[in-house]
């Protein structure tokens, strides 16, 4: 390669005029072009002639200047062997091909599984539009088209797992790409020619021969079936149902992200659950009297769910070790609410997180659990959102759960249980009334909480949504 740097520059300086030098010992002359000759950039139509140790070389000349084509260079290069070269200087591709591939996931992601394919090869596809989509551990993420185009073709397959920059589809910018890609394929298929079955020649009949009587093979002596089992017995191994009436699925990665961190909560905290009712009659009255207002003003409906948020806030500033939770061999005290709500999705448990939601009002709160609770089922929450928390509030009573004890979310300390609403005879003044009241429990990590403090923070939420004037006059 030095050789040729020196050859192109001594003949791009001599190209001016009649020029001659010396180089390796041998002699090369280029002579000025002019309008006759015709100029060369990359491949010369003319192969100049080298000669390696008496054996000639066919190489093309790659100078980058203008040469006459009876341009001669002769030069002495110490090699053995004959060598043919080539070099691509330029590259023209009309539209042009770009590849889809799986994006960041996120800090503590490091591969999912390729879930579905949205797209197959000749769909028209926007920029940013969704192709395909991988199931993590913790949310669904869309792979998106990088530009407008046409899938060319597909590489990855559904069930695939897959990393961050793996590529998933190749989309060809020119929209006639893919229809020749597929006409391609296609033909081959079409094109090939029927196997005709070949009917078997006929064979010259050979005369008959004369039959030998033989006599038939003795048949070898056949061990006797064993005894049929008694009538009374009973068989050892149990009757299971027959598998053809069984299907087996492979579990999802959320599902399997799930019960593994159930399993760790269970192996990890020293669980307790303590449990309270609660008369729903004031604030389920004060919901009905201003859930039209409300809406109008601030475009959201009145739940129940921000009534408890407000309870929990409330108990968790008067109980701060239920805020906390333990690091080691030290204990990390927030002086901040974050809140999760556990949502129910087709594909399985998520838990979304209002942030710093001790300064939310009630119209902020229902707002903000409308807006995740809508990603959280349609599947585009993102992780960031899901990532935190200092509580868990779990509402089992929109499936019509009396009663449970719900296990705690790490790394968080404890998590409150919301159930049905189921009017029950109650004593109230001396009197037996029929009271609309709601199981709430609170399941708690005795490690770090006694149980009067888990007993005074379900008492406070008691407190709060049985008589909510208690929250504007902070008693």
């Amino acid at each position: 390669m030095a050789i040729w740097s020196v050859v192109r520059r001594n003949l791009f300086n001599g190209c001016n005029s009649s020029y001659s030098s010396s180089i390796i010992g041998k002699s090369w002359k280029c002579k000025s072009s002019t309008a006759s000759h015709t100029r060369y950039y990359g491949a010369l139509s003319k192969e100049t002639s080298v000669f390696v140790r008496g054996s000639p070389v066919s190489l093309p000349c790659y100078l980058g200047s203008s040469l006459s084509s009876n341009a001669i260079m002769r030069v002495t290069v110490p090699y053995n062997h004959t060598f043919n070269t080539s070099i691509r200087l330029f590259s023209s591709d009309e539209g042009g091909s770009v590849d889809a591939v799986v994006p960041y996931m996120g800090e503590s992601i490091s591969d999912g599984t390729l879930a579905t394919i949205l797209k197959k090869p000749g769909d028209r596809v926007e920029a940013d539009e969704p192709i395909a989509q991988i199931e993590t551990d913790k949310v669904t993420i869309d792979v998106s088209s990088p530009t407008a185009g046409t899938i060319e073709k597909i590489v990855a397959k559904e069930g695939d797992t897959v990393e961050p920059g793996f590529k998933i589809a190749v989309i060809s910018k020119s929209s006639g790409a893919a229809t020749n890609v597929e006409d391609s394929e296609k033909k081959p298929e079409e094109t090939k020619p029927e196997k005709k079955e070949e009917k078997p020649k006929p064979v010259a009949e050979s005369p008959p021969s004369p039959k030998v009587e033989t006599s038939p093979p003795k048949e070898k002596s056949r061990a006797p079936p064993p005894p049929p089992p008694a009538s009374g017995a009973s068989p050892r191994e149990p009757q299971l149902p027959p598998k053809d009436r069984e299907r087996r699925v492979p579990m999802t990665r959320l599902r399997k992200r799930v019960a593994t961190r159930l399993k760790d909560s269970q192996n990890t905290f020293a669980l307790l659950t303590t449990f309270n009712e609660v008369d729903m009659t004031n604030l389920m009255k004060l919901r009905s009297e201003y859930k039209d207002a409300f809406l109008e003003k601030h475009g959201v409906k009145l739940g129940l769910m921000s009534g408890f948020i407000k309870g929990a806030i409330s108990a968790l500033q008067n109980q701060p070790v239920v805020n906390a939770v333990i690091d080691g061999e030290d204990i990390i005290y927030r002086d901040y609410v974050d809140i999760s709500i556990a949502v129910g999705t087709p594909k399985g448990l998520v838990v979304p997180v209002l942030r710093n939601v001790e300064q939310m009002n009630f119209a902020e709160i229902e707002k903000e659990i409308n807006r995740l609770a809508k990603k959280a089922t349609a599947g585009t929450i993102s992780i960031d959102e899901m990532a935190g928390g200092t509580f868990t509030i779990s509402n089992g009573g929109v499936y019509g759960s009396l009663l449970s004890t719900p296990i705690i979310n790490p790394p968080q300390s404890a998590i409150l249980g919301m159930h049905s609403i189921l009017n029950r005879p109650m004593v109230v003044g001396g009197e037996v009334m029929s009271r609309p009241m709601m199981y709430i429990a609170l399941t708690y990590d005795h490690r770090l909480i006694d149980g009067r403090e888990a007993v005074l923070f379900l008492r406070r939420i008691k407190d709060v949504v049985e008589d909510p004037r208690r929250l504007l006059l902070d008693i």
